[in-house]
């Protein structure tokens, strides 16, 4: 069964840094890219950023572009997302998914609250 863990969230002042993580589990983890999404309390889900399987790709939305960085270990089958300059906007649960087998696997989400 694929699963996927997020953490490392929590309560942050603004211009502050959080590290997130995300395990997992259940599939071939070296063969997939793996991403991270936020969700805003009544709103849907917002891409935030992706990594290719082997780490050397990695893509970001415009509004994190510059503050956050994605990064990967293959051999402990994490991958992390490093937060710096966090704004009131970038709260929300943070989740991480992958596509496995055409179906989208999400992990349950880590709660991430900015403070102005």
């Amino acid at each position: 069964e694929v699963q996927l863990q997020a953490s490392g969230g929590g309560l942050v002042q603004a211009g502050g840094s959080l590290r997130l993580s995300c395990t997992a589990s259940g599939f071939s983890f070296l063969g997939y890219n793996i991403g991270w999404f936020r969700q805003a309390p009544g709103q849907a889900h917002e891409w935030i950023s992706c990594i290719s399987s082997s780490g050397n790709g990695t893509l970001y939305a415009n509004s994190v572009k510059g503050r956050f960085t994605i990064s990967r270990d293959n051999r402990r089958r994490l991958v992390y997302l490093q937060m710096n300059s966090l704004r009131p906007e970038d709260a929300g649960v943070y989740f991480c998914k992958v596509e496995w087998r055409g179906l989208d696997w999400w992990g349950q989400g880590t709660l991430v609250t900015v403070s102005s």
